[in-house]
């Protein structure tokens, strides 16, 4: 059989839903779409299956089982002869990288900054439009070839010349994504494997050939299968293109509690594919509340309360360094998500000098680097980082001293308190988020810090759990339907009067009113808002493109 008709049969059945355009066939041409069927069809039913394993483990949850280290894998945790892999070219040194969307803007602006790498961001950053996937695959790709300079109004945006550019890495969206836009089969592909295979089929030679390599950012994981899965898909890519094994690097975003007692395994699944483990702080305290929402002890008090020093966030973050450096890869701080203040020099003042207290907090820990939001922060991080960490990384702080157990990761003690002021605050924050995504923005700034999805989902999940629980707030009210909705509708009263005509404030309040009650509970705000910003129109059969 030809190339051509053995492409044939293998397009049968893959149909794109998405507008298209010349841009668009320039990412999704024929051979493109050929490996993102053959991913599609090797591990559509694996990510499936892994999905439904979740489901299981909350039941168990629910009944008021608490996890623990697994008793299956404790010969992988307590053998000290294996190693992730070698930190790959550009990975070295990763003291200060900074994370975004794929807009061209913030594309230009990143790789100009003064970091070490750029986490080009197709998830929790994101609003997943099919505009935006797709555009944001084009402008790395452009940003790759370097031919990404553009013109906006007088100003023009360019690439800098004068020194390497930062490494980029690439965060796909979660397992628990689709892609409804590209079905195949008559199912949506997973948004992880779109993500991941049109930027990997595009540019892995090309980043290759300029001294870096394939890199990715791996989200929302809740087990070492997980981490398995996403291992086999790296082989499958590497020896469908004819790379070496071992080219593609993943570095774990450790943001669910249930992956946190999986920390030695998930690196073990990936090792040869290995950069280390990330501190997702948001998406952890989210996660901690999502699967323990049934449990009154599980409650936290307003979200400013819980901070990176109360016991059960304290300890894991000595985990994960301890056993990253253990393992030979590195361990990655939080982000910084504050935005410069222009119009208070005071408050700016305070605010800067929290950032650099949490980086020195980071770096003292024994952290190889962390993450900020805005350039303007790179600084800070950066003359904190260069101070206490002068070589590239520190892996050889080993932590020995760290003994952490499942009561630690699991300690919820925490003197802070449940106001209505938090409860507003999260109101606030989950309106003003949801409100952008639904316009197809996905970092928003509230308050001058960079609100994405993973504060959205504490400030709903908060909600969820205060009213679920019946808690009283300092103030001495206490938290039941009535008063979350009453609190509900004067934020959105007040942010609606307050934002431009055509806002979505109203559609935001809709979906927001089911989630805040203590009954019914998604998954994730982003799979429940999803059908909102799809644009599925007429299937054009992938093989016609």
């Amino acid at each position: 059989m030809s190339a051509a008709a053995q492409a044939e049969t293998i397009l049968k059945d893959v149909n794109v839903l998405g507008s298209l355009n010349d841009q668009t066939r320039k990412i999704l041409n024929k051979d493109a779409l050929v490996f993102l069927a053959l991913l599609h069809r090797t591990f559509n039913g694996t990510r499936k299956a892994l999905l439904q394993r979740r489901m299981i483990r909350q039941a168990e949850l629910d009944k008021g089982n608490t996890p623990d280290f697994l008793p299956e894998t404790r010969h992988i945790r307590e053998n000290d002869a294996w190693r992730g892999a070698p930190p790959a070219p550009g990975l070295v040194d990763r003291r200060v990288e900074i994370t975004g969307p794929t807009d061209k803007k913030m594309v230009v602006n990143a790789l100009n900054s003064d970091v070490w790498t750029y986490m080009a961001d197709f998830e929790d950053s994101n609003a997943p439009t099919w505009d935006n996937m797709i555009n944001g695959q084009l402008n790395l790709y452009d940003a790759i070839r370097k031919q990404v300079d553009f013109k906006q109004g007088e100003k023009e945006y360019k690439l800098r010349t004068d020194r390497v550019l930062p490494t980029l890495i690439c965060r796909a969206r979660g397992w628990h994504l689709e892609e409804k836009h590209l079905t195949i089969d008559g199912e949506p592909i997973s948004g992880s494997l779109f993500d991941f295979g049109l930027y990997f089929f595009h540019n892995a030679r090309k980043l290759v050939e300029t001294g870096t390599g394939p890199y990715f950012y791996l989200p929302k994981m809740e087990s070492h299968l997980e981490a398995r899965l996403w291992n086999d898909v790296f082989n499958l890519a590497q020896d469908y293109v004819g790379m070496p094994r071992g080219t593609i690097r993943g570095t774990v975003l450790i943001e669910t509690i249930l992956a946190a007692f999986e920390m030695d395994e998930i690196i073990y699944e990936l090792r040869d594919h290995s950069s280390g483990l990330n501190c997702g702080r948001w998406d952890y305290i989210f996660s901690v509340i999502k699967r323990f929402r049934q449990n009154p002890a599980f409650c936290l008090p307003d979200r400013s309360a819980v901070t990176m020093t109360v016991p059960f966030m304290d300890a894991y973050v000595r985990l994960l360094i301890q056993t990253c450096h253990r393992r030979g890869v590195h361990a990655m701080g939080g982000m910084a998500a504050q935005i410069p203040i222009k119009t208070d020099p005071a408050a700016n003042d305070a605010a800067m000098s929290s950032v650099r207290s949490d980086k020195l907090r980071e770096v003292r820990a024994g952290h190889d680097g962390t993450w900020v939001a805005h350039p303007a922060l790179a600084a800070i991080a950066t003359s904190v980082f260069n101070e206490h960490m002068p070589t590239p990384n520190q892996l050889f702080v080993r932590r020995e001293d760290v003994h952490v157990t499942a009561n630690d990761l699991l300690n919820m003690n925490n003197p802070g308190k449940i106001t209505e002021d938090g409860i507003r605050k999260n109101l606030n924050i989950g309106l003003g988020y949801m409100e952008g995504w639904l316009r197809g923005v996905g970092c928003v700034p509230i308050n001058f810090l960079m609100e994405d999805a993973a504060t959205a989902e504490v400030s709903r999940s908060q909600l969820w759990q205060w009213c679920r629980h019946g808690v009283s707030t300092s103030e001495g009210q206490k938290v039941d339907k009535a008063y979350a909705l009453k609190l509900l509708r004067e934020q959105t009263q007040e942010l609606e009067s307050k934002a431009p005509k055509g806002n979505k404030y109203a559609l935001a309040a809709r979906y927001f009113e089911g989630q805040v009650t203590g009954e019914d509970y998604a998954e994730f705000l982003t799979s429940l808002l999803y059908n909102e910003v799809t644009t599925v129109g007429p299937a054009a059969p992938a093989s016609k493109l």
